[in-house]
């Protein structure tokens, strides 16, 4: 198991955008930008700045094709975190958080390469217009 840190105040700003909570359920969840393709790097500060209310993330999945090799669980957070790496080709541009007893969200990948010209109006547009991590 590999452990890292939560998240420094050092750390560039994590490019993240959530959609309001509602009553629908939702296909995408929000949208987020890493800044690369490493997990062990790009997962703490994440989790770090998820809701509350979306409970302990206990597990992870990416699109396995994509992201730099990582360990089957790692420490973050001060909490343990599965990782698991899908070979399915329907959600490439995805990561899917795992909370038991809180539910699933999906949150959009923009690609770390991707310009700002493009990536912000995508980002905004998945979380229905908000700008800020909230």
């Amino acid at each position: 198991m590999i452990t890292t840190p939560a998240a420094r105040s050092a750390d560039p700003a994590l490019r993240l955008r959530l959609a309001p909570p509602g009553l629908l359920p939702r296909r995408l969840n929000g949208a987020w930008w890493p800044r690369s393709y490493d997990l062990l790097t790009e997962l703490p500060q994440l989790l770090a700045a998820l809701p509350r209310a979306w409970g302990h993330i206990a597990g992870v999945t990416v699109h396995g094709g994509a992201w730099a090799a990582s360990p089957g669980r790692m420490f973050v957070c001060n909490q343990v975190v599965r990782l698991r790496k899908s070979v399915a080709g329907h959600a490439p541009d995805t990561v899917v958080l795992l909370a038991p007893g809180h539910g699933r969200w999906d949150l959009l990948v923009v690609p770390p390469d991707t310009g700002e010209a493009a990536a912000e109006p995508l980002m905004a547009a998945v979380a229905g217009g908000r700008t800020g991590s909230e």
